[in-house]
C-alpha cells in the first residue's frame, strides 16, 4: 500500500535492544562467550521447572561459565543491567541479587568512611 507523499511511512515499533556493558577493539565481549556455542536452555529456566532439575541445570551452566574467557565481563554486564533471569557470569539471579546488595553496602560504608575522614581532617 502506497502512502500519500505528505504522510511519513508507518513503521512498526521495535523494542530497543540492550547494548553490552563493554566493547573493545576486538568486538563485543559476548562474541567470545562459551555459551554462544551451547543451547540457551541451559542458562534459562523453563516454565515450572522442578527444583532438582533447576539446580542441576544451573550447576551445568556454571561449569561452562567457569571455563569461559569472558566470564568477568559477562558477570559485570549482568550486574550493571541488571539481568533478572538466567545464569550470567557464573551467577544465578539470586546470587546476583546478593552480590548487588553487598556492593551497595560496601559503597555506603566507603562513602561513610570517606566522610568521616574529611570531618576528622577538618576538626
Amino acid at each position: 500500500m502506497l502512502q500519500p507523499p505528505h504522510q511519513p511511512p508507518q513503521v512498526a515499533a521495535v523494542p530497543a535492544q540492550r547494548t553490552p556493558a563493554r566493547e573493545d577493539e576486538a568486538g563485543p565481549w559476548h562474541s567470545e562467550a562459551v555459551c554462544r556455542r551451547d543451547e540457551a536452555g541451559l542458562f534459562f529456566a523453563p516454565s515450572k521447572e522442578p527444583t532438582a532439575a533447576r539446580l542441576a541445570r544451573e550447576e551445568a551452566a556454571k561449569r561452562l561459565c567457569a571455563r569461559c574467557p569472558v566470564m568477568v565481563a559477562c558477570r559485570e554486564h549482568a550486574l550493571l543491567q541488571p539481568e533478572p533471569y538466567g545464569v550470567w557470569g557464573g551467577l544465578t539471579a539470586a546470587e546476583r541479587r546478593v552480590a548487588l546488595a553487598r556492593r551497595r553496602r560496601r559503597d555506603i560504608e566507603l562513602t561513610a568512611a570517606a566522610t568521616g575522614e574529611r570531618i576528622a581532617a577538618a576538626g
